[in-house]
């Protein structure tokens, strides 16, 4: 019998990491191929590990919990077969993407295999001295709040063999905020200055009072990352927020006039959110500034459009997908991408990469029946458009004979952004701009 390792797989270039979740085999059980090992998650979704050889699995190498980084072997299975044959066949199937190996027409170039030697030492060397490893994960939020290397190194990690984990590093980035409030408060009364207005961030919770009567509710795995991703937001981006009322009335009548027809041909149902992905797109491109993320103090400005869309699940939560390169859809491919992204959301079918890149998010909180809202910016983008209910209210319309009052269909929009980066001149501008493409609605547009 030959062993063959089951690794973690490549889930995309911004994911390097995933939390076991729950072990739907366990050792003895018989797989089959494409049989559910185990479930993990990501920082963003749930996924599914399958096991692509037949066997039994012997060895689990992870447990609840715990932080498994792409490429470690997450189990291992007893298969069928001549034990260095059988083996090295099977793990070619799950070999993953990091492990590539480097094509033999790269050593015939001269000098190409000490370039490659070298990027391959950059790419694996610890971030510590002492040979300690470092998600980029953990890399980066360490970069970007000025830990240096030593500091990391002195952080107790609660992760496999130690290592340091986001939580641990979100953790010490608390306690020391805190110590330096609390030493900054000492030195202000010592010499008699007022104290300065402390940061959101360390404000204590207020202590909340539970009686017997009262249930409580433990918050899963993705309402704690949820709630930790919008608190960091605020921290992170001083929120403005404009709003502009549309009327949308042609729209409405265009999409009623077209949808079962629309329907009957492409197999898609026509909702509003792709129009109104569609109009974000193009006011995109006539404001590129508000397509934009920022780095200390430099601002990323992206070449892709990649819209988020605020997707509510049947447990309560939120998930955003992605429409990856939106720019170069039509208003049919818009739709498709919605379709689906939405139906594999709600039945936990989305792959990590699928809630990566995005650029720009709309949230369609019309759809639950408000008004208008006041979003949170979904970092690191510097904007989010809420597209409020539509509604039939009386308007004053402009004709040539004067102004009448007629029953129209009317929206908010709601633009929360950055104004780290984005001032109020253009972030008014932008969402004045997207309610223009849709008010401006052609009734005679064919899809």
């Amino acid at each position: 019998m030959a062993r063959y390792n089951l690794l973690l797989p490549a889930m995309g270039e911004s994911v390097s990491e995933a939390t076991i979740i729950n072990w739907v085999k366990q050792p003895g059980d018989i797989v089959n191929v494409d049989d559910i090992i185990v479930e993990i998650a990501t920082d963003k979704v749930d996924s599914e590990v399958p096991s692509p050889v037949a066997g039994k699995l012997i060895e689990q190498r992870f447990q609840h919990d715990e932080v498994v980084q792409v490429g470690d072997v997450l189990a291992v299975l007893e298969i069928e077969g001549d034990d260095e044959e059988s083996a090295m066949s099977a793990a070619t199937l799950n070999e993953p993407l990091i492990e590539e190996k480097i094509p033999s027409i790269s050593t015939e170039i001269p000098g190409m295999q000490q370039l490659v030697t070298d990027d391959r030492v950059k790419e694996e060397e610890p971030v510590g001295d002492v040979g300690r490893f470092y998600s980029p994960l953990v890399r980066n939020i360490a970069q970007e709040e000025g830990i240096s290397t030593d500091e990391l190194e002195r952080i107790q990690g609660t992760g496999l063999d130690g290592r340091v984990t986001k939580q641990d590093l979100l953790d010490y980035l608390a306690k020391r905020a805190s110590q330096t409030d609390q030493e900054g408060q000492v030195s202000d009364e010592g010499v008699g200055s007022p104290n300065p207005p402390e940061p959101v961030k360390n404000i204590e919770p207020a202590a909340v009072s539970v009686s017997g009567k009262d249930e409580i509710i433990e918050m899963d795995r993705m309402r704690r990352l949820i709630a930790e991703h919008m608190v960091h937001s605020v921290q992170t981006a001083p929120h403005v927020c404009s709003f502009v009322e549309a009327d949308v009335t042609n729209l409405v009548n265009w999409r009623n006039k077209i949808k079962d027809s629309f329907q009957q041909r492409e197999n898609e149902k026509l909702t509003f959110t792709p129009i109104f992905i569609e109009a974000v797109v193009k006011a995109i491109k006539d404001f590129p500034m508000i397509n934009i993320s920022v780095k200390g103090t430099q601002i990323i400005k992206k070449h892709d459009i990649n819209i988020g869309m605020a997707t509510a699940l049947p447990n309560g939560n939120l998930i955003v997908p992605v429409i990856k390169n939106a720019k170069d859809l039509s208003l049919v491919g818009i739709t498709k991408s919605v379709n689906d992204l939405a139906f594999r959301a709600r039945n936990n079918k989305l792959k990590p990469d699928e809630t990566q890149g995005g650029t720009f998010t709309l949230t369609n909180i019309g759809s639950f029946g408000n008004v208008m809202g006041t979003p949170i910016i979904n970092q690191p983008q510097v904007a989010i458009l809420a597209v409020g209910t539509i509604t039939k209210k009386p308007a004053v319309i402009e004709t040539e004979f004067g102004d009448v009052i007629g029953i129209r269909h009317m929206m908010f929009l709601s633009l929360s952004y950055d104004h780290r980066v984005v001032d109020g001149a253009l972030g008014g501008m932008f969402v004045r701009r997207v309610a223009d493409y849709l008010e401006k609605w052609d009734m005679s547009r064919t899809v």
